[in-house]
């Protein structure tokens, strides 16, 4: 009787679905064909498995039958056998990170790559989709926010508000549709057009947010759900970022110094902890005044923020962070290695989100004010303002559905500890507020991003045995966290392997 409930109820769902798409994007194939040319530098075994393809969807699902239409890039990883005994959707979050290389990184995941089909996607906006832009203008880094002299905010809320425009003009009527609502129908569609009744889902970060919205408007179309750190995905998208200077904060004085002061003997800033950031302090001071200038570009004060900021993500990046931070000090011999910039169409994509998705409270007054008090308190990154340029964004008329869980399938949060950028308290209040979740508590740890693209095999587990087995935990559980690094022994990691090959797809 109960099976019978469920079959019905599944086809309700995928007859409702059906009726969201045109008849002409649900009856569309998707033409499938391999990513990468033999022989790509960096492909790893099994790399060649994966294909690439991309479908059309209407640029507005809210009047999807007015011509307009967009790209969505795909990818797939079939299973080594043939035999999938599930379809996953990934997202590496961002928001706005392309996706189609992604499945790459499950690759040193058997379990998982060996029993299921794997989908990357690059959703609307971004990678090799449909693209929106800022004109590769980000305000980010223009000026240093420490500095609170009026002439200077001036030019901090100046570019802010310069980026809002860019990005909205250069865009022009597709930005205002790179929002979640329109992004999880194109995932129904894709569902749709791989002949799927349930696909499950596995994202990161930002990732976290599209699963529990992709849950919220088609929660009978999901199998499984994992949200690996998690942004606080139940309330609008300022919320989740009122705790970022406190995160960072609290990854770098818990972790990276005493790590860095550790190894004193390797970086000469500093035999503890405190020292390490008096050392960290001196040498924005200098940079400021003297900035370094490189083949790669010019480190100043707000350079060596941003290079931190970045490397208190994962663990595996302390010992490249820390000796690039000794060079720029003058600590050490100079050995700077080029540092990628985030692309236009990712960055573009996410201010299109953060701003079109969720209403921003507050103005420039409000801005100066937050800036100054979270500065104080959190002086490593709490000045900076990543939703900034939202404060002065000609906002469309976007009511997202409410995420609280119901009807969704039982969903597996991880989260680590003392991750930065999306802090263990957002995550944990977002798992009080979705019915039907568990979270996975990652002690001692503090990394951005934990199944598939670290070492920590308790959460592999756990992840695999929910995904393959069909194994559900019952309740809250932990993991502990992996070791720091020993500088010169980090190993490769998959995931940004993945993300550098994406140049070399096949298009």
């Amino acid at each position: 009787m109960r099976r019978r409930t469920i079959a019905v109820a599944l086809a309700v769902a995928t007859a409702t679905s059906l009726l969201i798409a045109p008849q002409a994007s649900a009856a569309q194939q998707i033409q499938w064909q391999q990513c990468f040319e033999p022989g790509t530098p960096g492909l790893p075994p099994g790399g060649e498995r994966l294909e690439c393809g991309s479908f059309t969807a209407p640029m507005n699902w809210n009047n999807p039958r007015n011509g307009k239409t967009i790209t969505i890039a795909v990818s797939r990883l079939k299973p080594r056998n043939g035999t999938a005994k599930q379809t996953i959707f990934t997202n590496p979050g961002g928001p706005g990170a392309p996706g189609v290389t992604l499945p790459l990184v499950y690759l040193d995941r058997p379990k998982l790559s060996d029993n299921a089909e794997i989908i990357g996607i690059d959703v609307r906006g971004t990678g090799a989709s449909s693209n929106v832009t800022c004109d590769g203008f980000d305000a980010e880094g223009v000026t240093d926010p420490r500095d609170r002299g009026r002439a200077n905010l001036d030019l901090l809320y100046g570019s802010m508000k310069k980026q809002a425009e860019l990005c909205q003009a250069r865009s022009g009527e597709f930005g205002r549709f790179v929002t979640t609502d329109q992004t999880v129908k194109d995932l129904d569609l894709l569902r749709q057009l791989l002949g799927k009744r349930k696909v499950s889902w596995l994202g990161y970060s930002g990732g976290s947010w599209v699963g529990a919205y992709y849950a919220t408007y088609f929660p009978k179309t999901l199998d499984k759900i994992v949200l690996d750190s998690n942004v606080e995905f139940t309330a609008p998208w300022q919320d989740s970022f009122d705790d970022w200077g406190m995160g960072f904060e609290r990854r770098f004085r818990t972790d990276f110094l005493p790590w860095v002061a550790k190894y004193d003997s390797t970086y000469h800033l500093g035999k503890t902890a405190e020292e390490v950031r008096q050392s960290y302090e001196r040498a924005r001071v200098k940079l400021n005044k003297e900035p370094v200038t490189r083949p790669e570009g010019v480190y100043n004060g707000v350079q060596l923020d941003l290079l931190l900021r970045a490397v208190m993500y994962r663990s595996k990046d302390f010992p490249l962070g820390a000796q690039i931070f000794a060079e720029l000090a003058g600590a050490t011999p100079a050995l700077l290695k080029a540092q990628a910039g985030y692309p236009d169409a990712a960055n573009a994509t996410a201010y299109s989100l953060f701003c079109n998705d969720t209403k921003f409270r507050g103005g420039r007054e409000f801005l100066e004010r937050e800036s100054a008090a979270n500065g104080a308190k959190w002086p490593l990154v709490g000045y900076y303002q990543v939703m900034g340029p939202c404060a002065f964004w000609d906002r469309p008329n976007v009511h997202l559905k409410h995420p609280n869980g119901i009807g969704a399938p039982k969903t597996l949060m991880v989260q680590s500890v003392r991750d930065p950028a999306t802090p263990l308290e957002g995550a944990q209040r977002a798992h009080q507020r979705f019915t039907n979740s568990v979270l996975l508590t990652v002690e001692n740890e503090g990394d951005h991003g934990i199944y598939g693209v670290g070492s920590n095999s308790c959460v592999n587990d756990v992840v695999e045995s929910y995904f393959i087995d069909g194994v559900t935990p019952a309740k809250d559980l932990t993991c502990q966290g992996v070791p720091l690094p020993v500088p010169g022994e980090v190993a490769p990691n998959p995931a940004e392997n993945a993300r550098q090959l994406a140049a070399h797809i096949r298009r």
